[in-house]
């Protein structure tokens, strides 16, 4: 897996990257609906051709393994 571990709070991170602003929002769109059918949220950061998804259990403090799989859930997401 290709994700970054940044600090404070310990979390995954990753960018992707798109064409336009459309594929990106459709993008965000596949991870929100994502994260509302297994209860879990990433913070997302919708720019002009990327789009910045990062996971971490806010009640744990940090990187669980469940952050690991829906890390690889929005990975099989992705279209470039």
């Amino acid at each position: 897996m290709d994700w970054q571990v940044l600090e404070n709070p310990e979390r995954l991170y990753k960018e992707f990257r798109f064409r336009d602003f459309r594929e990106a929002l459709a993008f965000a769109d596949r991870v929100g609906a994502l994260a509302e059918e297994k209860g879990h949220h990433p913070r997302l950061t919708v720019e002009w051709g990327r789009v910045t998804v990062e996971w971490w259990t806010h009640t744990k403090g940090g990187v669980t393994e469940r952050d690991r799989e829906m890390a690889r859930l929005t990975d099989g997401l992705y279209v470039p």
